[in-house]
């Protein structure tokens, strides 16, 4: 593989139960964690432990964080980099209306002077490893702006720059403008990641080897498929590999045990429900399982659930 493979950061999903799940088919280059409020890792929060847990492999997890507060930002980067970890990422790609009215995510994109400010604060705060910032094209389809904003954010000391190519209006409508990446690639001298519409291992292979980014990052592949790392990396002999699953059942069982060793109780059937939406696309009888497993309110009750699915519909039970 010719470039870094990575895990995005994605809500509810991009916790350590998946890293060990993505681990056991040998893992990939270096995780993102789920987006981390910056105002809760500084007041200790209950549940910060789980979303700031480094396993399986520290040395390859990136924290990202979202705050709409320059000072928190700050604050919060400066505990993080006193940790065991890969490095620090500021969320500038939600889109979500909560996120933007709080000034965060991709609220940081409309105000390149502000965001200037804070990226220099954050920089000081940040001395032992690397800071990157994930972030979509902005609130219009201006190359030239884009441009011009991820060139001050590499004047101000970011190390990486993750680009999704879609503006904040489009969500995840449209296809993505993944030519925007080699172009603002072109334009920078520092690593620049893509990520989007990363559907298949071939989508993997194809845009890791095309010259376009730094480095390849997949989150919904990699939820539906948790070996796809591994497969692009190995490739034709991959069926035949160690790291190869043996079935499907084997594989979503051993999520929903790693579930109830690394996420809080509380936690356990939002976060399951989350995987299977993905995980179910495996199947012929996708939509049915889906439903299937909504409607149960324990995660043994949902393990019950996949045997009982597997014993009756065994042609299911093979990976893709």
């Amino acid at each position: 593989m010719s470039v870094p493979l990575i895990l995005a950061p994605m809500a509810d999903l991009s916790h350590r139960a998946l890293r060990e799940l993505i681990e056991t088919f040998s893992g990939c280059d270096y995780y993102y964690s789920e987006m981390t409020s910056a105002a809760r890792i500084l007041s200790a929060g209950a549940y910060e432990k789980y979303y700031l847990d480094a396993g399986p492999r520290p040395e390859k997890l990136v924290y990202q964080i979202e705050g709409g507060k320059e000072q928190n930002l700050a604050a919060a980067a400066s505990l993080l980099d006193k940790t065991e970890c890969a490095g620090i990422d500021i969320n500038m790609g939600c889109c979500a209306p909560a996120i933007l009215r709080s000034g965060a995510g991709a609220a940081w994109l409309f105000d390149s002077e502000k965001t200037k400010v804070m990226i220099s604060l954050v920089r000081k705060n940040v001395m032992r490893h690397k800071l990157s910032v994930k972030l979509r094209i902005g609130k219009t389809d201006s190359f030239e702006n884009l441009v011009s904003f991820c060139t001050m954010l590499q004047n101000q000391g970011v190390d990486i720059i993750t680009l999704h190519p879609r503006t904040t209006k489009e969500k995840f409508r449209s296809w993505v403008r993944w030519e925007y990446i080699g172009q603002l690639k072109k334009e920078l001298h520092i690593p620049v990641v893509g990520n989007g519409d990363i559907t298949s291992v071939e989508d993997l292979c194809r845009r890791s080897a095309d010259g376009s980014c730094s480095a390849v990052m997949a989150g919904r592949l990699a939820v539906r498929q948790p070996w796809c790392f591994a497969k692009a990396v190995t490739g034709t002999k991959f069926a035949g590999s160690k790291n190869a699953p043996s079935n499907l059942e084997e594989t979503a069982l051993l999520f929903l045990d790693l579930l109830s060793k690394y996420q809080p109780a509380e936690f356990y059937c939002s976060r399951a429900r989350r995987f299977f939406y993905y995980f179910c696309g495996n199947f012929m009888w996708a939509e049915y399982m889906r439903n299937e497993l909504n409607r149960q309110e324990k995660i043994t009750e949902m393990a019950e659930t996949l045997k009982k699915f597997f014993k009756e519909n065994p042609q299911e039970n093979k990976p893709v």
